[in-house]
């Protein structure tokens, strides 16, 4: 679901943008962080209800779709982040800033209140996720084949934005086993790796732990290039369903 825009027999202009979009992220390229500075962010240090730093931007996925809202809320004694999805579809993306030869390892919390129903990441009439952690990444394009290029290039023209070279996203999903690896129905240059969703996961915090080089690696077959931005995405906007789910606190680390 979210890179920018490719068209697709029922809604031309909402395909992976959803997911490449929002992860070609920010518009207009803003400068990065330094890289000593520590990414990720901890929302347990905010307060309910204020506004977001001003570095993590809500993007619909594609021009006229409805946002997911995105507030700050206590959660017993912690505050989180609450997204509210009804037929709706943004990701709130932070510009790239991980040093992955440092901190190539992602921790987070996340909780869905229930599944989508008739949710399938494999199809694209139906690809919509209560919760996912969302990667874009810089590449060698040249690399890749003359369809992967021309479908970009086709992006490009319908969105206005340049597609991410690739985009790994980690993924709440009812239909797949824990660890299934899906690729986007409409590109292979975004990949999905379901990590919640099995029965008695809805209403439950999971806390998560992955090495994004590891999975890159696994799912591209090929070393990741520079993060050019990360974000959350909750999305119902093909299924038209309305969910809630919260999100913890990411932080970046060492490996292993």
């Amino acid at each position: 679901m979210l890179p920018p825009s490719f068209p697709r027999t029922r809604k031309p202009a909402a395909w992976p943008l959803r997911i490449a979009v929002c992860t070609a992220l920010l518009l207009t390229p803003l400068a990065l962080l330094a890289q000593d500075e520590k990414p990720g962010i901890a929302f347990s240090t905010m307060e309910p209800g204020a506004s977001l730093p001003a570095t993590w931007k809500n993007l619909p996925v594609a021009k006229g779709k409805a946002i997911t809202h995105y507030t700050l809320v206590k959660d017993g004694q912690t505050i989180v982040l609450q997204a509210d999805a009804n037929r709706s579809a943004s990701a709130l993306m932070h510009d790239g800033n991980i040093d992955l030869s440092r901190t190539p390892v992602v921790t987070w919390r996340w909780k869905a209140d229930k599944p989508i129903e008739d949710a399938d990441n494999r199809v694209g009439s139906k690809e919509d996720a209560p919760a996912r952690l969302v990667f874009a990444f810089d590449g060698d394009k040249s690399k890749l084949s003359m369809f992967d290029r021309a479908k970009m290039d086709l992006a490009k023209s319908i969105g206005g934005q340049e597609l991410p070279y690739a985009t790994l996203m980690y993924v709440w999903s009812a239909n797949a086993a824990p660890g299934t690896a899906i690729a986007n129905p409409h590109t292979k240059r975004v990949q999905m790796i379901v990590l919640s969703g099995q029965p008695g996961d809805a209403g439950q915090w999971q806390s998560l732990r992955r090495n994004i080089v590891k999975d890159y690696e696994k799912v591209f077959h090929e070393p990741p290039g520079r993060i050019t931005g990360y974000g959350l995405l909750t999305d119902t906007d093909n299924t038209g369903a309305e969910v809630r789910a919260w999100y913890g606190d990411i932080e970046f680390l060492p490996g292993p």
